[in-house]
């Protein structure tokens, strides 16, 4: 057995579960923090040991340009290079390379590096490659990732090239990782905000058969409402004894809401950018720590979370680091801010155990209204 799945409680279609891979086990659902490029920003592997995330994000474009798969590759793969010893998915790159404006035709998508203008070219087989070279144990299918709400014919032909490309990687990791290795693959589903296309695309990427099934192409800027539509088409479609995840989503009211629909994996840059911005995520909602009514408040960034690594630093000390520009004051603000999520998705599951998870979602709606 390489890749499980295991669901451990139910409440309504929220579900809590279990995550077994050759290299451990993890439970959800769970908020994973994104290493775009081997790093959480600000962050080392010391502080992501201390946080304990059951996954780390890393980024296949990024780490392709720079320092190249190969180098990873003899450096132990993505763990030997970083020193982290915990969980890895890899992201296809897509998103990045579509946001590139890149040449794509039903092969593939080729662009321009936005390190040193070279060009490049995205191909599924070649994306499996570059994962498979990184050492992640989550890799993800190569997809095609227009806007939300891209015209119709748009969203027709992602569909279609995401499906064709799912299978070409499908096979291609199977050929080179082998069903008994220790690599996992999920594909992605799209179809913007359309019901129709995203319950085809579900359909189509299930008939694939990956390890896991992961909704793309959404919380790029349509409206929370059209979100949770598209999701509410996407995710009943989706088998229940596999993984499902919701690619690059951070916000506490949409995590809640779309574990209730019965999503298990999230990522997003949100706590991390907020962090660098200073704001900080807490059960007030988000609170601007350099606000001038923080000069002298002794509190602790969050009183109702004393878990925080944070919590030993006075409001007024952090808005004294952030106002005179002291790099720890980013770093202090993002211990707090990825601890936050992940206890939100502690606390989800513990909901979900008890059968408390609709008081749950009411106390956060509640708190960040």
């Amino acid at each position: 057995m390489t890749f499980r799945f295991d669901v451990l409680a139910r409440d309504g279609q929220a579900r809590k579960g279990r995550i077994t891979t050759p290299r451990g086990s993890f439970t959800t659902p769970c908020f994973m923090p994104v290493g775009t490029r081997g790093a959480v920003r600000t962050l080392d592997t010391a502080d992501l040991e201390a946080l304990q995330p059951s996954v780390v994000l890393a980024n296949t474009y990024h780490l392709m340009m720079r320092p190249g798969p190969e180098v990873v590759q003899q450096m132990g793969g993505i763990h030997g290079f970083t020193g982290w010893s915990g969980h890895v998915l890899t992201d296809s790159g897509g998103f990045q390379v579509f946001s590139l404006d890149p040449k794509v035709d039903d092969h593939g998508a080729t662009f321009q590096s936005t390190y040193d203008g070279s060009t490049h070219r995205f191909t599924a087989e070649r994306v499996v490659d570059v994962q498979l070279q990184l050492g992640s144990d989550i890799q993800m299918a190569l997809d095609v990732c227009p806007p939300s709400q891209a015209p119709e014919e748009v969203q027709r032909q992602a569909v279609d090239r995401t499906a064709d490309w799912a299978v070409r990687a499908r096979r291609r990791f199977l050929e080179m990782n082998g069903p008994d290795a220790g690599a996992s693959q999920f594909g992605i589903v799209q179809g913007g905000i359309d019901p129709g296309l995203r319950a085809e695309s579900a359909a189509r990427t299930i008939e694939v058969g990956f390890d896991g099934y992961a909704v793309g192409g959404l919380s790029v800027g349509e409206s929370a409402e059209q979100m949770m539509a598209a999701l509410e088409a996407t995710a009943p479609q989706l088998p229940t004894d596999q993984p499902r995840y919701f690619m690059g989503l951070g916000d506490p009211v949409g995590l809640v809401e779309s574990v209730a629909l019965g999503v298990d994996m999230f990522d997003c840059v949100l706590p991390t950018r907020l962090a660098r911005h200073g704001t900080a995520l807490t059960w007030e909602g988000r609170l601007n720590i350099r606000n001038s009514s923080f000069a002298t408040d002794d509190r602790p960034v969050d009183p109702e979370f004393p878990a925080s690594p944070s919590d030993r630093y006075s409001r007024a000390y952090l808005r004294h680091l952030f106002n005179v520009d002291e790099p720890s004051a980013a770093r202090l603000l993002t211990l707090h801010n990825v601890a936050w999520l992940l206890a939100l998705m502690d606390s989800a599951q513990e909901a979900i155990a008890s059968g408390t998870l609709e008081q749950f979602r009411r106390k956060v709606a509640q708190a960040w209204a």
